[in-house]
């Protein structure tokens, strides 16, 4: 490729970047309606705050827990993101830890299939997913 090709791809991939707009639909499942509290999806188009800073994630939603399966529609501007999806069942906003004051006690679920392991969260690379009018639709469960 020569460098004229190159920038035209540049241009084009950041202009659809920039220009996309569509319904995300989130269906979050294996909700444990014992625990009450609130489910809170959160989106994050950058590697930056995620999946820890709430406070930087692109869009979010919060619903009350009243069944095991619950839906969230977002209008989103960005192709690629990652989701995070948090069970807080003390309604505080934050991942509670459990006794050890390491591992969380609320459940988690992420995007791309990403768990957490015994070195943390799932990054932002492997947890980013691209969205498109055709591929609108994301499940989600929550693991305890």
């Amino acid at each position: 490729m020569n460098k004229l090709h190159l920038i035209i791809l540049g241009v084009t991939m950041l202009f659809n970047k920039i220009s996309f707009a569509g319904e995300l639909n989130i269906t979050v499942t294996n909700i444990d309606t014992t625990k009450g509290g609130n489910i809170i999806v959160m989106i994050y188009d950058k590697e930056d705050g995620f999946p820890k800073d709430h406070e930087m994630s692109l869009l979010s939603s919060t619903k009350s827990v009243q069944e095991s399966s619950l839906d969230f529609a977002f209008d989103v501007t960005s192709q690629q993101i990652a989701i995070k999806v948090l069970h807080d069942e003390n309604g505080d906003g934050k991942v509670t830890k459990n006794w050890t004051g390491i591992y969380p006690k609320d459940g988690l679920g992420f995007s791309n299939e990403q768990k957490l392991t015994f070195t943390g969260p799932p990054n932002y690379q492997k947890s980013k997913i691209t969205i498109s009018p055709t591929k609108n639709h994301v499940i989600i469960p929550i693991i305890y």
